[in-house]
C-alpha cells in the first residue's frame, strides 16, 4: 500500500504554454471578420433514404460547393444544386454519389 505522502504524477493545467501553444496570445477581443459572413445553411436532398435528418442539414463556407458525409462504411457526395440566390435559404445540395473507405 502506498503512503499518501508519496509523490504521484502530477498534470499541471494552469500553464500558459501547453505542447508549444501559448494560449495567452489569444484574445476574445479578436474581430470575426468577414468570414462569418460567408457561412451559410445547406441542406442535403437525395441519396439513401436511411441518412438521418440531423446530417441533412450543415452550416459551411459559400465558398464550398461540395460536401462528403461519411455514412455506413462510405461516404455520400452531394454537389451545390445552383448559384445562390441572395434571399435563398438554405442553399440545396443534392447526391451525387457514393464512394467506399478504403481498408
Amino acid at each position: 500500500m502506498t503512503d499518501s505522502s508519496d509523490s504521484a504524477t502530477v498534470v499541471r493545467t494552469a500553464d500558459r504554454i501547453v505542447n508549444d501553444d501559448d494560449r495567452s496570445a489569444w484574445s476574445a477581443r479578436v474581430p470575426i471578420g468577414g468570414d462569418a459572413a460567408s457561412i451559410i445553411d445547406v441542406v442535403l436532398e437525395g441519396g439513401p433514404t436511411d441518412l438521418p435528418a440531423e446530417q441533412r442539414n450543415h452550416r459551411i463556407s459559400l465558398a464550398e460547393d461540395k460536401i462528403k458525409v461519411s455514412h455506413y462504411g462510405g461516404y455520400e457526395h452531394f454537389e451545390r444544386d445552383s448559384v445562390r440566390i441572395a434571399d435563398e435559404l438554405p442553399v440545396v445540395f443534392r447526391w451525387t454519389g457514393r464512394t467506399r473507405i478504403a481498408e
